[in-house]
């Protein structure tokens, strides 16, 4: 039997309490990759909780990786999982910014248990033609028609393959488009996305700021209004059905193109996932997606859809600059889209993240105001900025990054904290919470 004990008066929920105390066994050499895990039945009859919380436990092992399935013959702990070292209670306190754990919006969990499908879509490449000279500044065929098929299955938008092109990331396909656009300012919202305004501002235009939880009625002089409808960032809004219309209408009046950074919609864990505003507008709308979210942000790799009066010119401009992903790494996202890469980690990451928000939300609740509901793999929340400044300096103290919302906004005057949970290991993400609670619950975090 397990040396395992679930204590009813510890506020984690019991599954959780026996994933942490699974993964510690296998941490100190207790268990060693190739040993049985009991069945759920017999496990939860010994703890004497139900099956489900055996399960729930044993999924989230799973997707982490330290735990595998074999079919027909139960649960195992995973080859090479032995003799990882612990983390210890508390982090030395890190003097550069690549020593922390990021706490950011932009991080997300990567499931450990698809390394295979990496190492293959690899080999992939290393046994493929590369073309003769220059690839196709569109992207590869291939690669655009699986996205097509992806963007008509989870985001509403249906486009033939030879409209999609392929991006070095969202903010190469808003760089490209603005190369194209003809001069005059950028609206933005506010508070909105950093680098969307730095690469508005480096391409020599001006930025207007758009409330962003307002609707969107004046775009009077604006060529282009970038936003993110699907879940606002940083402040977590999903644009009501009524401001999407409003805001398809203002720009079709005042000649205005939208663009639409769909950067992490998929993930979605409290109600399915919203139809991307390219669904109801493909012609006023210019679509951009990325991979970071999904499957690495190193791939450096995303997607558009321009409306069709602009492609041409879009095109010539990308073929000349040689503004296009590497075909290496194009091709290695083919072999992920085919093999069901993608939607594998899609569903393992949801699950992960709908496990996380209630415990950032328990811990953090009694002492500021969610900005908005969650969804996908950070929160924002309100507070005063002194206090928002403190937590984020005892985080950093302790060896955490987590961002101020100050820093999101321009116009705006909202203060407080974006706390993300991909990025670190449950007992990383506990720690975090530990230490931005303590410093929010003592007098001087409280005002």
């Amino acid at each position: 039997m397990l040396p395992l004990r679930l204590d009813r008066a510890d506020p984690r929920p019991l599954g959780t309490q026996l994933a942490d105390q699974v993964r510690h066994l296998v941490l100190d050499g207790a268990l060693v990759g190739g040993d049985r895990m009991p069945a759920t039945r017999r496990l939860a009859a010994d703890l004497a909780v139900s099956r489900s919380v055996v399960e729930q436990a044993f999924d989230q092992l799973l997707a982490e990786g330290w735990l595998e399935a074999r079919h027909g013959a139960g649960t195992w702990v995973a080859d090479g999982t032995a003799g990882r070292p612990a983390a210890p209670p508390r982090r030395r306190p890190a003097t550069r910014e690549r020593d922390l754990v990021m706490l950011d919006a932009g991080t997300p969990w990567i499931d450990p248990r698809h390394q295979a499908v990496w190492r293959r879509a690899w080999r992939e490449v290393s046994v493929a033609t590369p073309p003769r000279g220059y690839d196709d500044a569109r992207g590869l065929p291939e690669l655009r028609a699986l996205l097509a098929e992806r963007l008509g299955r989870t985001r509403g938008v249906v486009v033939d393959a030879d409209l999609v092109r392929i991006t070095g990331g969202t903010g190469a396909g808003l760089r490209n488009l603005l190369a194209v656009l003809p001069s005059g300012p950028v609206a933005v919202e506010d508070p909105g996305y950093r680098a969307g305004v730095a690469t508005v501002l480096e391409s020599g235009r001006s930025v207007r700021d758009l409330p962003a939880l307002d609707p969107v009625t004046d775009l009077h002089g604006c060529v282009a209004a970038y936003v993110t409808p699907a879940h606002q960032h940083p402040l977590g809004r999903v644009m009501p059905a009524a401001d999407r219309l409003t805001l398809l209408a203002t720009a079709r009046r005042d000649g205005t193109l939208v663009v639409e950074d769909d950067y992490d919609s998929e993930f979605r864990y409290d109600v399915a996932p919203v139809p991307a505003l390219a669904s109801l507008d493909r012609e006023q709308v210019a679509y951009l997606g990325t991979a970071s979210k999904a499957i690495l942000p190193s791939l450096r790799l995303g997607w558009s859809v321009v409306p069709d009066r602009l492609l041409d010119r879009y095109d010539a401009h990308r073929a000349v600059t040689h503004d296009v992903p590497p075909w290496p790494v194009q091709r290695a996202l083919v072999t992920l889209l085919r093999d069901g890469y993608v939607d594998a980690v899609v569903r393992s990451a949801r699950r992960v993240y709908a496990e996380r928000a209630p415990r950032v939300v328990a811990a953090l609740s009694p002492y500021a105001e969610l900005a908005g509901p969650i969804a996908g793999m950070y929160s924002s929340w309100l507070l005063p900025h002194a206090a928002a400044v403190r937590a984020r300096d005892a985080a950093e103290e302790a060896g955490f990054r987590v961002n101020l919302l100050r820093d999101y906004c321009r116009s705006a005057t909202l203060s407080g904290l974006l706390v993300g949970f991909g990025g670190p290991t449950d007992a990383e993400l506990d720690e975090a919470l530990a230490v931005l609670a303590g410093a929010l619950s003592s007098p001087a975090g409280r005002s």
